[in-house]
């Protein structure tokens, strides 16, 4: 795929085109011309006309050859939740498939970013299950966020980050999953560049001071293989130079410790061939031409990845003694290698029974993947669980066992025996009694390596026992004997649980039997993703939920509700609160002790004034005052929240106004807040452009928030309100600033 091409509505349809029939044609037409009616209004962050965006997103479904209702869907996806369309109305013009595919793309795109581990979790867990009722939401999704990632410059820099930190972990490792790596490279490598752009810019910059050098060697291997290719005399084979990505670079870099100078691989041969015959003999001209290096040969033809990736690898000691990566595979290998599942859509039609036999195995694994996220659910804790299981199981590295009939099997690297048992068969697991590794004898905990042999020994009468959990290492087998524990204690889990809960409400403070009741167990049961109060019991006393997460749920809306009542009983006392300032002197004129920057109201006098902590009003700031009870006037900012709903009501508020908003000396306090990047010597370099400006800092305090940002917390005296944006626009400038805001405590 090219990177960053630019569609327009034409080159989407030219492309369908080539493999759709006229009244898909047709379809397509009609989705963008209703897509351009209803986004016609609308602009993007950037500026541009909101409809670009469909349009990318359904060009690179149609470069992906997509069917038509996924490249309809890509001209659709936002009408749901962006225009007045309602779902209904996609039905009825353009079908169920269709709709279905919206809908999964809208309600993903609903779920709202939260910053906290657990909200952030729950959010990922909402994402993987909307997707995986329809294999083309998932890539209609894919295709979405490619275009968004090629556009994230419009955005703040901490929403490019979050977005692109949420790319890498989810979005790209779902792409290599499936095994459209033409979308994972990319999505790879434009997250860095917004995460770590300095090292991003760096490993660019030090490949193109070697592009010349790197790209002769890349064509003196070319040449040699397409001189030694002719005396084979085989047809249609293409050999080219493939440069690595900025992104695995960065990894090698990171995870091994390398230099840049020590990675050779900066650029790859492949060769296509027509055959899987063609590609074994041209592996074995490459091994008699130039010697292979020990241990890095790989046959992923005879053993595919999971996501069904087919190709031989070698790296040989090449032209000049320097070492050369060799890819190996045929044409149609390696339009699955670049598109992966979706490159399967355009094998649907008119195609041989071999070949329809194959789409159906690759349709399958994507399948696969979409089960185990849903296996995965089944037993999780709660979200957090969830997305372990997710990330360890689906997203990590694979090895490969054999049944001694020859079949294979793929599984997390690091899984042991029994873990193999369960991916067999939930039953060949719950009656294993032992293993055989290579024909000998093995611990249920050893770890399998690729290319074992494994015969799982199993016995009818043979039960799971509670000394498995810390063998396995695969949540399906974990779920699966937790499962069958839970089912034989069933009720002496829930009793347990119903003790525990109670216990830990009246560690709280609470009456026990005012939450442990049906309705507040069910509705408290639906929030977990738990189908009854059975269910959530049960799960307290197996140690699946913890009693302090079960009471948080149980008690959230007595909490709000007190929490509210707290909440306006504060906002009564901060509004008479306040920095008591003198007043010897009559209204109007009067200066407060020694100050020449004073509150004055007119018509009043001999009242004790008060500056309010929560907005730490300034000479300058348009003020309001309210009459406390007995303790004076308490002055606040006029957008202080304490103020806005006593304002709104009318009592006891009285107008003010600062005497002399010029000031002389620092002696108010104002508070602010500053966000940024994390990055080394950001905090001196915040003090040095303060004290530019003031030499009153009477606080200081700095964090890093779970985004990965810097925040500052700053306490300043200053003069007036001149004096204080002056400070805020200095710190604003700063290039690694993202803003600065005054503070409400």
């Amino acid at each position: 795929m090219t990177k960053y091409r630019e569609y327009n509505a034409q080159d989407v349809l030219n492309m369908a085109k080539d493999y759709m029939n006229p009244s898909d044609i047709e379809q397509v037409q009609k989705a963008f011309k209703w897509a351009e009616k209803l986004h016609a209004p609308q602009k993007r962050s950037s500026g541009q006309p909101y409809i670009i965006h469909p349009i990318q997103v359904a060009g690179i479904l149609a470069e992906l050859k997509m069917d038509a209702p996924t490249v309809v869907a890509g001209f659709l996806h936002d009408v749901v939740e962006d225009t007045p369309a309602e779902l209904k109305d996609v039905q009825e013009k353009f079908g169920p498939v269709v709709a279905q595919i919206v809908d999964g793309v809208t309600k993903i795109s609903q779920i709202k970013y939260q910053s906290s581990e657990e909200r952030l979790a729950e959010n990922h867990r909402k994402l993987l299950l909307a997707m995986s009722k329809d294999i083309r939401v998932i890539i209609v999704k894919l295709a979405d966020r490619l275009h968004n990632m090629r556009t994230l410059d419009a955005l703040r820099p901490e929403k490019q980050k979050r977005i692109s930190r949420e790319t890498l972990d989810i979005y790209a490792p779902l792409a290599d999953r499936l095994g459209i790596s033409a979308i994972k490279w990319e999505l790879e490598d434009l997250s860095l560049s917004y995460l770590d752009p300095e090292a991003y810019h760096k490993i660019a910059s030090m490949m193109d001071m070697k592009r010349e050098e790197r790209l002769a060697y890349i064509q003196k291997a070319v040449d040699e293989i397409n001189a030694a290719v002719e005396e084979l005399h085989l047809k249609d084979v293409e050999v080219y130079g493939r440069p690595k990505h900025i992104y695995s670079i960065y990894r090698k870099l990171v995870d091994k410790h390398k230099s840049f100078d020590e990675i050779y691989d900066l650029s790859a041969v492949r060769i296509l061939t027509d055959t899987i015959p063609d590609t074994y003999a041209i592996l074995g001209m490459i091994h008699s031409r130039w010697t292979p290096l020990p241990g890095r040969f790989k046959d992923y033809i005879a053993l595919p990845k999971a996501n069904g990736y087919q190709s031989l690898h070698t790296t040989v000691i090449g032209p000049g003694g320097r070492p050369l990566e060799v890819q190996i595979r045929t044409h149609h290998m390696h339009e699955v290698a670049e598109f992966g599942v979706a490159a399967h859509w355009a094998y649907k039609q008119n195609k041989g029974s071999d070949q329809q036999a194959d789409t159906r195995d690759k349709d399958q694994q994507a399948l696969n993947v979409i089960q185990g996220i849903l296996e995965l659910q089944e037993g999780a804790r709660d979200a957090q669980d969830f997305m372990a299981g997710v990330q360890g199981d689906l997203f990590s590295d694979r090895v490969y066992a054999f049944s001694p009939k020859g079949d294979v099997y793929e599984l997390a690297k690091g899984a042991g025996t029994l873990d193999m048992a369960f991916s067999i068969h939930s039953k060949v697991g719950m009656t294993t009694t032992g293993a055989k590794v290579n024909g000998r004898i093995v611990p249920l905990d050893y770890k399998i390596q690729t290319g074992d042999i494994v015969e799982i020994i199993t016995s009818p009468s043979a039960t799971p026992s509670r000394d498995w959990l810390p063998l396995v290492s695969t949540r399906r087998a974990r779920n699966k004997i937790k499962q069958y524990f839970k089912q034989l204690d069933r009720d002496d889990n829930i009793a347990a649980g119903r003790e525990l809960l109670s216990k830990r409400l009246e560690e709280e403070h609470y009456q026990a039997s005012d939450f442990l009741d049906e309705e507040h167990l069910t509705a408290t049961a639906e929030k977990l993703h738990l189908n009854s109060m059975d269910d959530l019991l049960a799960a307290v006393g197996f140690g699946d939920a913890t009693p302090q997460a079960v009471v948080k749920k149980l008690t959230e809306e007595a909490r709000a509700a007190q929490e509210e009542a707290q909440a306006q009983e504060l906002q009564r006392e901060l509004l008479e609160e306040g920095h008591e300032i003198t007043q010897n002197a009559p209204a109007m004129s009067r200066k407060q002790g020694s100050h020449v920057n004073d509150i004055v109201i007119a018509g009043v006098d001999n009242l004790l004034i008060r500056l309010g902590r929560c907005c730490t009003p300034v000479p300058g700031d348009p003020v309001k005052g309210y009459i406390t009870k007995g303790r004076g006037v308490s002055v606040h900012r006029i957008d202080c929240p304490n103020i806005t709903s006593a304002t709104e009501s009318g009592q006891r508020i009285v107008d003010v106004q600062w005497e002399d908003e010029a000031g002389q000396k620092p002696n108010y306090t104002a508070d602010l807040t500053v966000h940024g990047e994390n990055i080394s010597g950001v905090l001196n370099g915040i003090l040095r452009s303060v004290n530019n400006h003031t030499r009153y800092v009477n606080g200081v305090n700095g964090h890093v928030t779970k985004g990965d940002m810097m925040q500052v917390s700053l306490s300043l005296g200053v003069r007036n309100l001149v004096q204080l944006e002056d400070i805020m626009a200095a710190l604003n400038n700063l290039p690694y600033v993202s803003d600065v805001k005054r503070t409400f405590h």
